[in-house]
């Protein structure tokens, strides 16, 4: 659906006209049809994308001979006026026309008279709407790479910062082991990036051109395809004309890979509304992203990571949406193709707007270093190097995990942290422990220990920011 800051043209009018189609038909569209079947209230979004294809097909027929050069010039210059014209506002969008393609070519032959009429020489509104959709998403997908390469250098700036900091690792939401807090932001970067790499993937199967298939067998006329190609900026053209005019699962491979992008956003989010909350205290967001409560004053409210995983739903669903649409239509087009624009102007608007909200929240996000470090100190995290202290001293694995266990289990008892247990009553549980134990069961010493690459060390995550940032200095 449209959004209202989105509305480029005027209110749809119903002003009776001739319908360019019309000439095997005895009655008129009944009005409740008309409006029903009508697309124009959404699918008007696509007028840039549509003027920028028509505008390719003229050159590419002056260049065949079906036009004359000042045809070409003529009809060009006529839709270069008419995007002057709905981008100022100063177009009326007539519902019995149907859709953009008919709206914009009734324009254009009132505009600048029957050379207007040869406009759809060759093509048919079954490969025009297809190729607009291809523009369009193509676009989308460059801006949404954008707003992903922004967020993603947001959190490798955070985490290059925080590479000290320490915090909890978990699983089962059960504290694991000690961990830096910039390790764990770079896990979020390596999700997005995977994103990225999925939507550039989409984008190679998207950019290709489907006009010149014409209704669903292709055209008579001597079109040069290539050329038109080569001017919108597509890598090729389809292969089979069937197929081009009634394929969406470019659309569908893009749903797919946005949803993959919003399920990340939504892990990401619980764990900003978790961290933000009194029992983990972990950080704090902005004011300006937050909101309060209208009866509890001291309420701060995670509102944006908290509207971000509620529109992962939206998402889900235009996918299905698509999916379902698409699962029992024979070859070649169907009115029922009408019904993918919405849900991909939803998820396009959604995923947008999402990644802007998080790409201008994360470098805001303040940490609390030493509330982290407390909860990193509960739970007994440093109890696995313990364990590997133990296999160091020549104890098998298995038996160090029985004899830390016990370790574990004395400690909590006694209250304590097994940092905190005497050296007498460590040896209690293993003669193999020395006075040297006690500088692997520090947090600091912890996260130094795993220096390898991918591990949690602070050098390690410096090491990776590092190698991020000169990654996305090539992206």
């Amino acid at each position: 659906m449209i959004r209202p800051d989105e509305q480029t043209a005027q209110s749809l009018t119903e002003l009776p006209t001739t319908k360019l189609w019309g000439g095997r038909f005895d009655e008129p569209t009944d009005a409740f049809v008309e409006a029903f079947t009508a697309s124009v209230g959404f699918d008007q979004r696509l007028f840039r994308e549509d003027i920028a294809g028509s505008i390719a097909h003229a050159k590419m027929l002056a260049k065949v001979g079906v036009l004359t050069m000042a045809e070409c010039d003529k009809i060009i210059d006529g839709l270069n006026g008419i995007l002057l014209d709905i981008e100022r506002g100063d177009f009326a969008w007539i519902v019995a026309y149907e859709d953009v393609h008919m709206n914009i070519e009734a324009r254009l032959i009132d505009r600048i008279g029957d050379i207007g009429k040869k406009l759809h020489t060759g093509r048919s509104r079954n490969d025009q709407v297809a190729t607009d959709v291809r523009l369009y998403l193509r676009g989308a997908i460059d801006r949404i790479g954008l707003e992903l390469t922004r967020l993603r250098s947001g959190l490798v700036d955070l985490a290059e910062r925080e590479a000290d900091t320490v915090m909890p690792g978990f699983t089962h939401l059960q504290v694991a082991q000690p961990i830096s807090f910039g390790h764990h932001l770079l896990a979020w970067y390596e999700m997005l990036t995977r994103d990225a790499e999925r939507l550039a993937d989409v984008r190679r199967r998207v950019n290709i051109l489907p006009l010149g298939s014409a209704a669903l067998a292709g055209t008579s006329y001597p079109l040069d395809r290539a050329y038109v190609a080569e001017l919108l900026g597509f890598d090729g053209v389809s292969r089979n004309s069937l197929d081009a005019v009634s394929d969406r699962d470019f659309v569908i491979e893009f749903l797919a890979a946005a949803s993959v992008t919003m399920m990340h956003l939504s892990r990401m989010s619980e764990e900003l509304i978790l961290w933000t909350s009194a029992q983990f205290a972990f950080i704090d967001l902005p004011d300006r992203f937050c909101t309060g409560s209208s009866i509890m004053p001291q309420k701060k409210n995670p509102d944006v990571p908290e509207l971000v995983r509620g529109k992962t739903g939206r998402v889900y669903g235009d996918l299905f949406a698509l999916l379902t649409l698409m699962k029992g239509q024979p070859l070649a087009y169907n009115k029922d193709n009408q019904e993918d624009k919405e849900p991909l102007f939803d998820a396009v608007d959604t995923l947008m707007g999402s990644l802007r909200a998080f790409a201008d929240m994360i470098p805001a996000i303040e940490p609390n270093r030493e509330r982290m470090r407390i909860a990193a100190k509960q739970g007994f995290s440093t109890a696995t190097d313990l364990a590997d202290y133990l296999v160091r001293q020549g104890v098998a694995f298995r038996d160090a995990h029985e004899i830390v266990g016990k370790a574990v289990r004395h400690a909590q008892n006694a209250g304590c942290d097994l940092s905190e247990l005497p050296l007498a009553q460590l040896q209690t549980f293993s003669p193999k422990i020395q006075q040297d134990v006690f500088a692997v069961l520090t947090l600091e010493g912890s996260m130094a220990a795993r220096d390898l690459t991918g591990g949690t060390a602070p050098n390690q995550v410096r090491l990776q920011a590092t190698a991020a940032k000169k990654a996305l200095e090539r992206s």
